[in-house]
């Protein structure tokens, strides 16, 4: 069902059920405080470990301000048939690289991004012979700029020699180059031998054999993450065989977790947040699919799916107003949403117009970068319900369930708390539907 448009300060129209929830964030999200999105997590409720049974993780569904329980190998009992799933098939990348100086000291490198120079995530994962990528860096007081850490390993009974120079500084972040022999393999063959899976931080153990495969999910095939969708790690083949039966489609995109994901807020207000730039890989047939279901439901598993799909309306609304934007500026920044001004533009038509603008410039595929905060105040245009985890305190990620759902938020988490559900990355989920 699609909702009568009302008007908003932020001169864009918005679906009439969301005036309720804008009524209780009535302000700018520049002008939100983190401080009001907080909620007690004890120690013990976080998942250090994943079921061993990636379906049988519990399911608390919320639908039309009520709650109920399942489990994820029963979410097909919770979609519509003929509805749509749409999915995040990035796949992590071992990240971490841990170098051991002369001295004895370790240095850990956690190759969050690659730099500009690189038009995307792909381009970057298959350089050959050397590297240059943003990085976050422990034991950084010990790696003086230009001295070059060296680490070694064997690959098919061949050394493998990889070095690390430390270039510069910029903001929390560092830019290292990274060089290694044989130069014939990829970034990306280096990383599988040499790197580790960067399990988050407040999963408070070391990274074990069975991690490289339960922090992926079934379906990730396109390298370039640094943390998983975590939503996704629940589903299976058998709940794909069950989806099936119900008629229920799915379709695929990428967005690549990058460096905000492990960005805490730190100001006052959301104003001084910075959201960092992630690539986006969509197909112009995945663009057709979600145009075609527009009128049916959309259920986006995982923030970083809802994340991608908003984005691409908001790249249509650019193409509506400027068919003639050049490609590299057909971005996603921060507050597009709300600081856009303009003639308000219906969903249906800003797919249509992506996709005309694709097609002019014979564009198979749609790469480009994102950097949208979705909080409260912000008007959802294409999704009608979320899969995703309990989130951490204080995250951009709550603000995103808080602009979802509204202040029902508190009660969802509340419940969670209560009934003994396990939060973060490796516990369980929700499935949310808009009121």
């Amino acid at each position: 069902m699609r909702y009568a448009y009302c008007q908003l300060s932020i001169d864009y129209l918005c679906y009439s059920s969301k005036q309720r929830q804008l009524a209780a964030y009535p302000m700018h999200p520049k002008d939100l405080s983190v401080h009001d999105f907080t909620y007690e997590l004890p120690e013990e409720k976080i998942a250090r470990y994943p079921l061993p049974e990636r379906d049988s993780s519990r399911l608390l569904v919320y639908n039309n301000g009520a709650l109920s329980e399942s489990v994820y190998r029963d979410i097909g009992k919770q979609l519509s048939p003929g509805s749509l799933l749409i999915f995040n098939n990035t796949k992590v990348v071992a990240a971490r690289l841990l170098f051991q100086k002369p001295t004895g000291a370790v240095v850990e490198i956690f190759c969050l991004e690659p730099p500009p120079q690189y038009p995307d995530m792909t381009t970057a994962m298959t350089q050959t012979g050397h590297v240059t990528w943003i990085c976050l860096i422990g034991g950084a007081s010990k790696w003086k700029p230009g001295q070059i850490l060296e680490k070694k390993m064997l690959l098919n009974g061949q050394e493998l020699l990889l070095q690390a120079r430390y270039i510069g500084k910029e903001n929390d972040s560092f830019a290292i180059e990274l060089s290694w022999t044989p130069a014939s393999l990829t970034f990306a063959e280096v990383l599988q031998v040499a790197g580790n899976i960067p399990l988050p931080p407040y999963i408070k153990r070391t990274v074990e054999q069975a991690d490289n495969d339960r922090y992926q999910t079934i379906y990730a095939n396109t390298e370039g993450s640094v943390a998983a969708p975590t939503a996704g790690l629940h589903f299976t083949d058998a709940v794909f065989k069950e989806l099936n039966s119900k008629q229920i489609h799915r379709e695929y995109v990428t967005l690549h977790v990058g460096a905000g994901t492990f960005k805490p807020v730190k100001s006052d207000t959301m104003s001084g947040h910075p959201m960092h730039a992630e690539f986006i890989d969509v197909s112009i047939n995945t663009i057709e699919r979600i145009l075609h279901y527009l009128d049916k439901q959309i259920t986006v598993v995982g923030t970083t799916s809802l994340r991608t799909v908003e984005s691409l309306y908001w790249l249509g609304v650019k193409a509506t107003h400027q068919p003639n934007l050049a490609v590299d500026e057909l971005v996603v920044h921060q507050w597009d949403p709300y600081d856009l001004n303009g003639t308000p533009v219906p969903a249906k038509t800003a797919l249509e117009s992506l996709l005309q603008y694709m097609q002019s410039r014979k564009l198979e595929r749609l790469i480009t970068k994102t950097s949208l905060l979705i909080a409260p105040g912000y008007s959802f245009q294409i999704p009608q319900a979320l899969v995703t985890n309990f989130h951490q305190p204080q995250s951009t990620l709550l603000l995103l369930v808080a602009a979802f759902i509204g202040s029902d938020w508190r009660k969802i988490y509340t419940y969670a708390l209560e009934n003994n559900f396990r939060f973060l990355s490796y516990g369980d989920g929700c499935l949310l539907f808009r009121r």
